[in-house]
């Protein structure tokens, strides 16, 4: 569960920094009262990033799907990627 703490607490920058690293989540910062900043480890950053690009690519691909776009076997598909890219493959 995200935690929120005051923006007093940012003089405790060690707290503060293993609270995000130990529970991976933000730390909503208020000041009198009210939303503020976001405090978060750089690795749930990236994650939150790499979720945010993954969402982007499906929405593109299902906006072009829904344009016309035309489904391929995965199967065919990476096979010939890797014959266009590697060569044959033997198995």
């Amino acid at each position: 569960m995200p935690q929120i703490r005051p923006i007093t607490d940012l003089r405790n920058t060690t707290e503060i920094s293993e609270l995000c690293h130990a529970n991976r989540e933000q730390i909503f910062i208020t000041k009198n009262g009210y939303g503020d900043l976001v405090v978060m480890s750089i690795e749930a950053y990236e994650d939150m990033i790499e979720t945010a690009r993954t969402d982007v690519a499906i929405t593109e691909a299902e906006k072009e799907y829904a344009a016309g776009g035309v489904l391929l076997d995965a199967r065919e598909a990476l096979a010939s990627l890797r014959r266009k890219h590697f060569g044959s493959i033997h198995r």
